[in-house]
């Protein structure tokens, strides 16, 4: 059936791709035979080859075989972005383990629900992260493996490794059956859930990825700057992306701007796929020098929409095409992107990846397609649609139907089929009947000189059922009133959208992927209002 983004894929990407039947380790065991000496990961000081990496991992998958581990158990990794993480990953996948995957920031409580729900009776961590496990009363239950205790400790990642257990088990994976990672969602709307990932979802979406660049990736040569946290799912796909293709995959454990910086002039990567946080703080470095950003020829935004401002003055700086793209946990990574060759349309998230279909439908019953240009919850179909939630059949229900991925998010298409996020269904504001959708009032407040951060979100309102309130960060040595903000907006909105409350912050809440936290903002309100 002919789509409206078909003129718009360049010459080089397929409307469709052929799904490869097959798993996540032999992606993996492929690259090792193209590249077996090229540099598959640089943490720090540590350099692994591709051969390297493959006795790593399958010392370890030998080593977790012996001491029992089977195909199908859960066993969660709770780690930074290392080379350990790349060990274990492509360890637990030679088994036809399922990964799940852990922020290594959760509470004792936050693991506690995880490792219940996923009935996880392995940690892969770092010591310090066994208090935690200690603290909810699972040490006799969860075998705790330490990535960085001495190799004579009875369970080190590296002692095992070292034990070169050569054994290992006859690999058999169903790829649209076998699950491979459970990916667990933020819990916005209550505890986190965990997407079944397949072998064939993560699979595809790495061909769907590759694909739709192009031609512009070179296999075996790329940098990737790993900054996105593994265990989120845009920073699993970097990781699959960078060591599938046989490039070099360098690992940053935690965001700080100077170190950050230090590693792009070390490194000169390539390829860097992160939130609008780390671009805009890039740019506003004190000491960015004019050559720092001029070796990205690959990047792409997510997670949050990035304003039409920091697009221009990142690309300017760098000569570099910002590819902004979306994708959610239940869609693997990838959804829609901007094509890397032809029509970019800045503001967009772009048009749908190879053998992707979307469609916008009416926000009541999710079942009328609406026309060109009108706001609706945008839907997914496409080999990397999750297989479900775990134990979640309800939620299941609700969020897959009829083949479609239900997102929740809120989208117009334009009559090229390109798409543009207006906000999440929870987000929008509804003042005096009018419906608000915080991001294009977020655009406006970008653009503003002086405003480097901004979030805005509805508070309750007596009169007009709800308000609309701006969180602000200024940028550093600039100044501005409530007064000058509330003009600014005046001149370029609706009467009805512009803030009518503003609230100057030091700093606004991010997840780890540097996601502002519209929702912790939210409930800091709700709480302030019910203590007056």
């Amino acid at each position: 059936m002919k789509r409206p983004w078909y003129p718009f894929y360049p010459e080089t990407v397929p409307y469709e791709i052929d799904v490869l039947d097959c798993s996540i380790y032999d992606l993996f065991e492929r690259a090792v035979q193209k590249y077996p000496n090229n540099q598959a990961i640089i943490d720090g000081e540590d350099v692994l080859t591709y051969t390297e990496l493959k006795d790593a991992v399958d010392y370890f998958a030998a080593a977790l075989h012996h001491r029992g581990f089977q195909k199908g158990e859960r066993i969660a990794i709770m780690l930074p972005n290392c080379k350990e993480y790349a060990i274990a990953t492509y360890a637990i996948h030679r088994l036809g383990g399922i990964l799940v995957q852990v922020n290594p920031l959760y509470t004792a409580e936050e693991l506690k629900h995880i490792l219940k729900d996923s009935e996880s009776k392995w940690l892969i961590s770092r010591g310090n992260q066994h208090v935690k496990v200690r603290a909810i009363g699972l040490e006799e239950k969860v075998t705790l493996i330490s990535t960085d205790g001495p190799v004579e400790e009875e369970k080190s990642l590296y002692g095992w490794i070292d034990e070169k257990r050569g054994r290992l088990p006859t690999l058999t994976i169903r790829s649209k059956e076998d699950i491979a990672v459970l990916q667990y969602t933020g819990g916005t709307t209550g505890r986190p859930k965990g997407g079944m990932l397949t072998h064939a979802n993560i699979v595809s979406n790495f061909q769907q990825n590759i694909a739709s660049y192009g031609g512009v990736y070179e296999e075996g040569k790329e940098i990737a700057l790993g900054i996105t946290p593994v265990f989120h799912a845009m920073g699993m796909t970097n990781l699959n992306i960078t060591i599938f293709m046989g490039s070099t995959y360098v690992p940053i454990e935690r965001f700080e701007i100077n170190e950050l910086l230090q590693v792009i002039r070390k490194h000169r990567p390539t390829s860097f796929g992160g939130s609008p946080t780390i671009y805009i703080a890039l740019l506003r470095h004190p000491n960015l020098q004019a050559d720092d950003l001029t070796s990205f020829k690959i990047c792409s935004c997510g997670s949050a929409p990035m304003p039409v401002e920091v697009i221009k003055e990142f690309e300017e700086k760098s000569s570099a095409r910002i590819i902004e793209a979306y994708g959610l946990t239940e869609g693997t990574t990838a959804v829609t992107r901007n094509p890397m060759d032809g029509t970019r349309k800045v503001g967009s998230i772009g048009i749908p990846l190879p053998s992707t279909d979307v469609k916008i439908v009416d926000l009541a019953t999710g079942k009328t397609e609406l026309p060109f240009d009108e706001p609706g919850e945008l839907i997914v179909k496409g080999p990397q649609v999750m297989k479900g939630y775990w134990k979640n059949p309800e939620e299941t229900e609700l969020t897959l139907r009829d083949g479609w991925l239900y997102t929740g998010d809120i989208a117009t298409m334009d009559e090229d089929g390109y798409l543009y996020i207006v906000g999440r269904k929870k987000d929008m504001i509804i003042a005096s009947g009018y419906n608000i959708y915080p991001s294009e009032i977020e655009e406006v407040l970008y653009a503003h000189p002086a405003i480097s951060e901004a979030v805005v979100y509805g508070i309750p309102h007596t009169y007009r059922g709800e308000t609309v309130k701006a969180a602000i960060v200024l940028k550093q040595g600039k100044h501005a009133t409530e007064e000058e903000i509330t003009e600014w907006c005046a001149e370029r909105l609706a009467k009805y959208k512009y803030p009518r409350v503003i609230e100057f912050r030091e700093a606004l809440p991010k997840t780890a992927v540097g996601k502002i936290l519209r929702r912790a903002l939210i409930e800091e309100d709700r709480l302030k209002l019910a203590n007056q």
